[in-house]
């Protein structure tokens, strides 16, 4: 167990237990959630420490509250290393997570009851680009693209037509189950046609921007936002990047606008990670990433799987399971007793519930810190083959032995030095 839990175990045993089990199963399972991963022990140390005990509102020389030399240092080191990384005039650091970020920058750059055009949530988007059941979607006017069922790609000539129809103020990019390179520049054509901003959310692909093998849409976008936990393998939190000219208004809008007191321990946090993430060997971890995907894909689909869009460019994959007689709520829970954590997503024009779904998503970013390769990827999507073909008690318990003896050759948080292999 991480050394750091002895003072937490002698001061509250409960808690500690419960960070033990938990610090078990992903140790002994396959995590296949494509939007999580491993944080350093270095990230985990830099957010367990006394930063948390100091109100900061405000931005470096411009606080508050008095006492924030060091933290000033802290929030303008994160700036400047996230800057760096990924070649923007302008960041922000402080939202606390994605849909933060998305929310304090859409009122940025679009006034309430504006129109945004965004990807649909049923076919890859996300809930904070204008749901209806998220306030993004009650605050402005959201009209929606998808993909095309046939081939699960985005259809520029689509997006232009809806884009010149709908007229709106901001175009939205990027989504959470979409598993190919999106086309920045012509985004950013048709937003300058329609004369709106264009604001790219990268919270699933920024590690593999990062790491340089995928297109950075700083160049194109005037906003772009992400988490800092997916790909990027840093701390839970978000991330604002933008062109000078909308550094202001960015900022007025993170704090006071939709956040109070930033939370200087992640930021910390979120600092070592962006160093991290501009050495040479994250390079070659994020390579590692969607070679091991389109390995997993490829694998899945050699046992019968359809892959939506057939196949994937990032670190994602949408699989549709009906093949295999199960929907994504049933998949989910068989993979789970089984040891590989998974989530049930829909599927383009999916006929099943969202509570159901005929699809899950998968993510290879998590095995990849574990130090897994492309045989690995075969092995996995052989174990899921197994489960969802045959899902008897005697097959899921052969699975999960076979999951704890995977996951047992690339330990994960080791006790004598706490690092990620």
């Amino acid at each position: 167990m991480l050394e750091h839990n002895a003072s937490l175990r002698a001061a509250d045993p409960t808690v500690a237990r419960l960070v033990d089990l938990e610090l078990t199963r992903q140790r002994e399972g396959l995590e296949l959630i494509a939007s999580e991963n491993f944080a350093s022990r270095a990230v985990i140390d830099a957010m367990g420490t006394p930063l948390t005990n100091k109100y900061s509102e405000g931005y470096p020389g411009k606080r508050y509250y008095g006492g924030n030399e060091i933290v000033d240092q802290v929030e303008q080191l994160a700036i400047d290393r996230a800057k760096s990384l990924f070649g923007a005039d302008h960041a922000n650091v402080q939202p606390h997570a994605g849909a933060q970020a998305n929310f304090a920058a859409f009122m940025a750059v679009l006034p309430p009851s504006g129109t945004l055009l965004a990807m649909s949530l049923p076919h890859g988007g996300h809930l904070s680009h204008g749901h209806g059941v998220n306030h993004s979607g009650m605050i402005w006017r959201a009209v929606h693209y998808g993909v095309n069922p046939d081939s699960g790609l985005i259809e520029m000539d689509e997006v232009r037509a809806i884009a010149l129809k709908a007229r709106p103020k901001l175009i939205v990019c990027g989504g959470s189950a979409y598993s190919r390179i999106i086309d920045f520049p012509a985004f950013r054509a048709i937003a300058d046609e329609v004369e709106a901003a264009l604001l790219v959310d990268m919270a699933h692909f920024a590690g593999l921007v990062a790491g340089g093998v995928h297109p950075s849409p700083v160049p194109h976008a005037q906003v772009v936002t992400s988490t800092t936990h997916k790909t990027l393998r840093g701390p839970r939190g978000g991330l604002i990047l933008c062109q000078g000219s909308l550094a202001k208004a960015i900022d007025k809008s993170v704090f006071p606008g939709t956040q109070g007191g930033p939370l200087e321990h992640v930021i910390a946090a979120k600092a070592v990670a962006f160093a991290e993430a501009a050495r040479p060997e994250f390079k070659d971890y994020a390579r590692r990433v969607v070679v091991n995907a389109q390995r997993l894909a490829a694998a899945l689909t050699e046992r019968g799987f359809r892959i939506i869009s057939g196949g994937t460019d990032t670190h994602v994959m949408l699989v549709d399971v009906r093949g295999k007689q199960v929907t994504g709520k049933q998949a989910e829970e068989l993979l789970g007793r089984a040891g590989m954590t998974v989530n049930r997503n829909t599927i383009p024009n999916d006929p099943a519930s969202p509570f159901v779904t005929s699809g899950i998503r998968l993510g290879t970013s998590a095995l990849t810190t574990r130090g897994m390769g492309e045989a690995e990827m075969t092995a996995v999507a052989d174990l899921i083959d197994r489960v969802l073909s045959a899902p008897t008690d005697d097959t899921i318990a052969a699975a999960r032995a076979e999951v704890h003896a995977l996951a047992a050759g690339f330990p994960l948080y080791q006790p004598a030095g706490g690092r990620v292999r």
